[in-house]
């Protein structure tokens, strides 16, 4: 499982990401420690037993990333393909489609990226950072638009293993998920030319933090992506969940988008400005045949869609881009 990244870290060697480098690979080892997570040991057999199959044409540019045709293969391949596939479940960023496998994740990604992509700076040449990237769904977008190196993070193991399974087709030594978290980053590096953080903010207990933590990654003037769930309301406005909120247990801070722009103001992001606020629909979060748990639908009011089952406004995102300082 560590061999995945071994490109990565001999580039990294002589660079700004190179202090970083010297002490990934000890935390992607005790990260991927089959004794600390017991369906690691499954979910890596059927990474590791994928047939070795080699796509006529990879497309990064589409709606659902394209990692060969069914033409490239022949139908027991393919049955035996998608059950290796099925045991990484569940898929909730996407979606891809892989030799002619249609894998419709729980998250239309590709909607979110469509929101995005019209307002960041053109990733081509950029070195990106992607916290709390699930499988590498939007990493892989940002290497179609160009990016020169993808470093994705996020701790969910089983994610982890999805990354894999598709590198394992794409090879690709412009784009690496790693098993850790942002605050396996070492602070002040300063290193990225370009940060997403989507779907993360609130999920950390202290927001500002957040932010700030995410600009010691940028370089002086490099941009920050950052996309979260808000609510309708003024300057003033954040709503503190008592307990849960839509059934996720970890939401702290969801702040008005005029909440957001002052919090980043105060973080000394420049030019921070909202640029989509979207409702959340139960098109976009949704239970499928590759995600089979509860989804959006069940976290919702029956009787009034507009609020979560705990009271609280649906979800609706943002998404605000700044840049850093001089």
């Amino acid at each position: 499982m560590l061999s995945v990244y071994s490109p990565l870290f001999a580039r990294l060697q002589g660079t700004d990401l190179a202090h970083w480098g010297e002490v990934m690979p000890q935390q992607i080892a005790q990260a991927l420690d089959i004794n600390q997570n017991g369906n690691l040991a499954a979910w890596s057999k059927s990474v590791s037993s994928l047939p070795n199959l080699v796509p006529r044409s990879i497309d990064l540019n589409t709606s659902a990333i394209r990692i060969g045709t069914k033409e490239d293969v022949d139908e027991v391949q393919q049955d035996l393909l998608k059950q290796k596939l099925k045991t990484l479940h569940p898929w909730r960023k996407g979606p891809f489609d892989i030799f002619g496998i249609h894998i419709d994740t729980e998250w239309h990604s590709d909607w979110k990226w469509d929101r995005v992509a019209p307002h960041i700076q053109n990733l081509s040449g950029r070195t990106v950072l992607d916290v709390g990237c699930g499988n590498g769904y939007h990493c892989w977008r940002m290497a179609g638009t160009g990016a020169s190196l993808v470093i994705g993070i996020d701790p969910t193991l089983y994610s982890i293993m999805q990354y894999q399974a598709v590198q394992h087709f794409i090879q690709s030594s412009d784009v690496f998920v790693l098993p850790v978290g942002v605050d396996d980053v070492p602070p002040k590096l300063e290193a990225f030319d370009t940060v997403f953080s989507m779907g993360v903010l609130y999920h950390r207990r202290s927001p500002l933090d957040h932010i700030l933590q995410l600009m010691d990654s940028l370089k002086p003037g490099g941009e920050l992506v950052l996309e979260t769930l808000v609510i309708e309301g003024d300057e003033n406005s954040v709503l503190v969940p008592r307990d849960r909120y839509a059934q996720m247990r970890n939401v702290w801070f969801i702040p008005s988008c005029l909440m957001l722009e002052n919090w980043a103001r105060r973080c000394s992001l420049r030019n921070a400005r909202i640029v989509d606020a979207t409702p959340t629909s139960i098109d976009e979060q949704r239970a499928t045949d590759w995600m089979t748990f509860q989804s959006l639908r069940d976290f919702l009011d029956p009787s009034d869609p507009g609020k979560t089952v705990e009271g609280y406004p649906a979800p609706r995102r943002a998404v605000l881009i700044g840049e850093k300082t001089n």
